[in-house]
């Protein structure tokens, strides 16, 4: 089961962060990302990691502005988005997945999913 928290109303050039917690096993060996949905919006992969050597993956139009992290002993993964846009408006969700895919970019590669939280970022 994972569990988001961390959304919220924020300004343009805000930050928030995401995180998102597994319980009943460890992150170890997956992949755990972040896809996003905006309104009207097909949804779109923003950020992955690797959990085992720490590796991650960006989308290009938040590369640069959100960071992943991660803390092991919290089996926790974060998402620290700053410099927000309008259109960074949209709700996040958490995924993992084992083993760990190349496909991190994918959704179909993903078993488990938190429930989301909504991000809004007013102009």
């Amino acid at each position: 089961q994972l569990v988001e928290s961390g959304g919220g109303l924020v300004q343009t050039g805000g930050s928030l962060r995401l995180s998102c917690a597994a319980s009943g096993r460890t992150f170890g060996g997956g992949t755990v990302v972040w896809f996003r949905q905006a309104p009207e919006k097909e949804r779109e992969f923003v950020a992955a990691l690797r959990w085992t050597n720490g590796g991650t993956f960006y989308a290009s139009a938040v590369r640069g502005r959100f960071t992943l992290s991660r803390d092991r002993d919290k089996n926790t993964a974060f998402l620290q988005m700053n410099s927000l846009k309008p259109e960074d408006t949209a709700v996040y969700s958490c995924a993992a997945r084992w083993p760990h895919t190349v496909r991190y970019y994918d959704a179909n590669e993903y078993d488990f999913w938190g429930q989301g939280t909504l991000v809004t970022v007013s102009s």
